[in-house]
């Protein structure tokens, strides 16, 4: 969970701070915007669950509201980060690059040419990312709908593994790493992709926190990354063998 803390620090590098603005100004956007239709949509569940009960029953909106207000807060914070980071992968994944090359000395590309080609690569792997994400999502919006307790547990770690995945994908992809590739790097090393993923989880439900989370987890996972998962990459899958791994990612 330090490398989310970490990556907090990294943003107030020289350096840094002009390519967090942008990432940064989309998650003000966007979270106000869904701050406002949240506002409103608590509203409506807390009058639907007054309305609701008969008055023998009123004592259980003490327990369904905190339930269903907590069932939202997760899903709203995972679903809108989500669409954040499609928005601004391309300037994720520069701010990645510069990371990497303040804390390591390596700079991966030559100039904005080089950035400017890699658009079109960079969105298409936030939607492999959605495709894999997507249905688990679905899966477990029933779960919270019907399960409400178990169902916000697993909504968190589940969100705290896709947030890990989320952001590490950065460094892995400015690597050219397939993306099977770094979900098998995270179940070999569970415990320390479940910890960032849910330092994210937990900061992105904060309000004013949640403003700093997108560039402030994209500086932590690409520490992440040079500190102890670059040692996992194996040169190899920049080769022509790594056709297979795009290819078994089809079913994985």
């Amino acid at each position: 969970m330090g490398y989310f803390l970490k990556g907090l620090l990294l943003l107030k590098q020289k350096g840094l701070k002009r390519f967090v603005l942008i990432p940064l100004l989309i998650n003000i956007v966007l979270f106000s915007v869904a701050f406002y239709w949240l506002w409103q949509l608590l509203r409506q569940l807390i009058e639907a669950v007054q309305s609701a009960l008969p008055a023998w029953l009123h004592w259980l909106e003490y327990l369904l509201i905190p339930l269903g207000v907590m069932s939202l807060l997760l899903s709203f914070a995972y679903t809108f980060t989500m669409l954040a980071n499609f928005i601004a992968a391309p300037f994720n994944g520069l701010l990645s690059e510069k990371t990497e090359a303040l804390l390591t000395g390596n700079t991966l590309h030559n100039g904005w040419r080089d950035f400017m080609q890699d658009i079109p690569r960079l969105l298409g792997r936030e939607w492999q990312k959605f495709v894999y994400v997507m249905p688990r999502l679905l899966v477990l919006f029933v779960l919270c709908w019907f399960i409400p307790v178990v169902g916000a547990l697993l909504w968190f770690f589940c969100s705290a593994w896709f947030y890990s995945l989320q952001y590490l994908d950065y460094p892995y992809d400015n690597h050219k790493v397939p993306l099977i590739a770094l979900r098998q790097n995270m179940r070999q090393q569970p415990v320390l992709s479940l910890s960032f993923g849910s330092a994210v989880a937990l900061c992105s439900m904060v309000p004013l926190l949640n403003l700093l989370v997108m560039p402030a987890a994209v500086c932590g996972a690409t520490a992440l990354w040079c500190e102890r998962l670059s040692e996992l990459h194996d040169p190899a899958l920049q080769a022509p063998g790594a056709r297979s791994y795009r290819k078994l990612d089809k079913y994985c």
